[in-house]
């Protein structure tokens, strides 16, 4: 059996993913994934910091992909054009990988400090994503304003696509997703016409 390298890695996510499905995140022990990855707790250690990160990884390859993405993106887009820009040059990284991506979803949904985690690295995610508006010259308030909405419609895309019996691309969920962000703004009242407090 593979006891380094990408298939040592792949091995003890399968094995991470299998066992918190059968016996749940916390009830798991990192050694236990790396026995039934067929290599020892040190080997798993080398890759994972701990078995949370299990969950987690290709996050930076993500927010790397996403950064160059802003940055690399045409000139004269507005901000949200260009995270919608960003996010269609990224979802390689997602569509990749997609049977990872499900039963990772479940088992966050089901663990309150791993919900807490993911809350955790999507504030991170858009915090890097606005960082990288900034550096183009858009306005720090507008900057993290089209990072959160951003990362927020990017997300409830991707669980869309996840989601989705028909399997449409994730391309087609995010243009999708962008498209009624665009509509959900377009309807909302002038400023001149909100309530007075």
């Amino acid at each position: 059996m593979p006891r380094s390298g990408v298939q040592a890695r792949r091995r003890l996510q399968q094995a991470a993913l299998d066992l918190f499905r059968e016996r749940g995140f916390d009830q798991t022990t990192a050694a236990e994934i790396a026995a039934r990855a067929g290599v020892n707790e040190r080997t798993f250690f080398r890759h994972f910091p701990d078995k949370r990160e299990v969950l987690f990884d290709g996050e930076a390859d993500l927010r790397a992909a996403l950064i160059e993405a802003v940055v690399e993106a045409p000139e004269g887009l507005q901000p949200l054009e260009i995270l919608l820009w960003a996010f269609r040059k990224a979802a390689r990284i997602l569509e990749e990988n997609r049977p990872f991506s499900e039963p990772r979803l479940e088992i966050i949904a089901a663990t309150p400090a791993l919900r807490e985690r993911d809350l955790a690295k999507a504030a991170s995610m858009a915090d890097a994503v606005a960082e990288a508006l900034r550096r183009r010259g858009v306005a720090d308030r507008l900057a993290r304003l089209a990072a959160q909405t951003g990362w927020g419609t990017f997300h409830h895309a991707a669980q869309a696509w996840l989601d989705d019996p028909s399997q449409r691309s994730l391309d087609a969920h995010l243009l999708q997703a962008f498209d009624d962000l665009r509509a959900l703004s377009a309807t909302a009242p002038p400023a001149q016409a909100r309530p007075e407090g």
